[in-house]
């Protein structure tokens, strides 16, 4: 008897593909629910998702950090007029440039300049 929490039968399957059940779904005739349709089109794009803009960062040891106050400032690795980075869920998806939102700059946005395609996108995560 080993100690192994598997039994013989499993370990001589080792390195051969799994074999899953299939599943069959019966799809009333008429009644083709695809996901393209409506109600599931639906569902998905009520997905919330994280936006974030990417400004820039920075690296220090924690001695320094820890001496960071009020006031101070730490220099980013981004350049005032470069694109930043819009991310969705951590992904970029696209890159734009810091634009003033409302007439009494108490706000900001970005305007998108360029969108990154699939190629470009598995490269960032």
């Amino acid at each position: 008897m080993s100690n192994s929490p598997f039994d013989d039968a499993d370990i001589a399957s080792a390195g051969t593909a799994p074999v899953f059940p299939s599943v069959s779904v019966d799809v009333p005739a008429g009644n083709d629910a695809r996901i393209g349709d409506g109600r599931n089109l639906d569902s998905i794009l009520r997905i919330p998702v994280l936006i974030q803009v990417v400004l820039g960062s920075a690296t220090m040891p924690v001695a320094n950090l820890m001496k960071l106050g009020r006031g101070a400032i730490v220099p980013l690795d981004h350049r005032v007029g470069e694109p930043v980075d819009v991310t969705v869920n951590g992904r970029v998806v696209a890159r734009g440039e810091i634009v003033v939102v409302e007439e009494d700059n108490s706000r900001f946005g970005v305007s998108l300049t360029e969108i990154v395609g699939p190629a470009d996108a598995g490269q960032n995560g």
